[in-house]
């Protein structure tokens, strides 16, 4: 089992660090290497996704990554920028659906914003189509003025696209995961999230998508508009079970999710290509305003080192193992300071990891 293990930049070193901690302590023979991306990357060699890490991406059977991205990097122009990394490796690797499970742990429920009986027993996931959209449709760019009053661009363009099978293997992905969910007493409910009523492109999204429903009788489907699904996920959010959508949608939703469970250091992902090799990541970004300063929260890279052995590594016990851990940590009533509150004892990020290692043993 080959891991690329690709801190990045900011927390990403930390947080990593606790995952690798964690890994390593399981009766599992892992083969792990680390590669330098992002701004790291850039400072290193001049680019923010370097060939060899590349190639070693490529050759892995997954790859666990921590974050990229800082603000003194925000001159750079686009294709330089550590935010590239990631884009690069979704394409070359593949990388189309992007798991974002929000699930708001019993001894959470006071962290969130939210009230208790709203998102007590949340269990939602969120499917992001991950290499489509406005993030990678063509044309774009900008565009000069013609007659020479105005200096520099005038305008700004991205286009939003998908092709029919684009749709179709999310779908059938959406499906297949709430069929999983229901044998496990869930729903048994797909949600299509678009905007059909103004964007052709997504009443094309839910023309595939009501076709791709009709294989799967036993899910139920509705369609829902973005903006009606941001005010549910915060009005009635145990109504979703499994909720699909494009790529800059999935992108919105999932980070709105994400506080439904107290903090989005506490969500993992996955995203996968079609022969289940992943890319696995927490869903927040590098924070630089925290780095180096001992406090990130380590459970969502830790969670996502789970969701990694669960889907690439067809090791499905030790995922479970790990999921225990950090709720028997929880109970024990341990916070980084992001879901602390009073009552609870707050902790740095490698007393989280290492608490969690000890839960394993």
């Amino acid at each position: 089992m080959k891991i690329a293990v690709l801190p990045g930049d900011g927390i990403g070193t930390e947080i990593v660090a606790e995952a690798v901690k964690v890994l390593n302590v399981l009766d599992l023979k892992f083969e792990m290497e680390t590669a330098l991306v992002g701004g790291a990357a850039f400072d290193a060699f001049g680019h923010p996704l370097p060939e060899a890490t590349l190639k070693l991406a490529m050759a892995s059977d997954a790859v666990l990554f921590g974050a990229v991205g800082d603000w003194k990097y925000d001159t750079l122009d686009r294709p330089l920028r550590p935010e590239q990394a990631i884009l690069g490796l979704r394409k070359h690797m593949g990388l189309f659906a992007n798991f974002r499970p929000a699930i708001c742990y019993e001894q959470l429920v006071g962290a969130s914003s939210l009230k208790p009986e709203l998102i007590s027993g949340l269990d939602i996931l969120i499917i992001r189509e991950l290499t489509g959209d406005i993030y990678f449709g063509q044309p774009r760019g900008r565009r000069t003025a013609t007659d020479g009053h105005f200096p520099g661009a005038e305008e700004a363009f991205d286009t939003m696209r998908y092709s029919k099978p684009e749709i179709e293997r999310i779908a059938h992905v959406a499906f297949q995961a709430a069929r999983k969910r229901k044998a496990a007493d869930k729903e048994g409910r797909v949600t299509s999230v678009d905007k059909a009523n103004v964007l052709e492109t997504f009443q094309f999204w839910k023309d595939v998508v009501t076709e791709v429903g009709k294989e799967y009788p036993d899910i139920a489907l509705d369609h829902m508009y973005v903006d009606n699904a941001a005010m549910q996920l915060v009005k009635e959010p145990k109504r979703f079970d499994v909720v699909v959508t494009g790529n800059m949608f999935g992108d919105i939703l999932s980070d709105e999710a994400s506080m439904l469970t107290g903090s989005i250091g506490m969500l993992p992902s996955a995203s996968l290509n079609t022969k289940n090799q992943g890319l696995y990541e927490p869903s927040h970004g590098s924070a630089p305003d925290i780095a180096g300063k001992g406090v990130a929260n380590p459970l969502a890279t830790i969670l996502s080192a789970a969701m990694m052995l669960r889907f690439s590594l067809n090791q499905p016990e030790a995922a479970q193992r790990i999921e225990a851990a950090v709720q028997k940590v929880l109970a024990q009533g341990l916070r980084t300071g992001d879901i602390w509150s009073e009552g609870t004892t707050k902790v740095g990020t490698a007393q989280m990891g290492e608490a969690v290692v000890k839960a394993l043993g």
